[in-house]
């Protein structure tokens, strides 16, 4: 095939498959997703907006985690705790920040 220009008849019906795609936006999502980037996207973390009920299931989890490790001392449930406990910070003071900038 030679590297020369595609025929006028080709050409149009490339351009509308192009046109297509770039209106697809479930492609475009999926390609833009689909991308390894080379630093992790913050704005995502930035913009969490947790429901109460997340944070009060959040809040019960960690206590009774820490109220079980304290009795227990097994450190599976310390180590589980370790792991519940600064998302569940890090959502309630999400949730305070959305409440006061009302």
């Amino acid at each position: 095939m030679t590297t020369g220009r595609l025929p006028d008849h080709e050409q149009r019906i490339l351009d509308e498959v192009e046109r297509a795609l770039r209106r697809d936006r479930r492609l475009d999502r999926r390609l833009r997703t689909g991308r390894l980037r080379r630093r992790p996207d913050l704005s995502r973390v930035t913009h969490y907006r947790p429901h109460v009920l997340t944070v009060v299931l959040l809040l019960a989890a960690s206590v009774a985690l820490l109220v079980t490790g304290i009795l227990t001392s097994r450190p599976a449930v310390i180590w589980t705790f370790a792991a519940v406990w600064p998302p569940a910070l890090f959502a309630v003071f999400r949730l305070v920040c959305r409440w006061t900038e009302r």
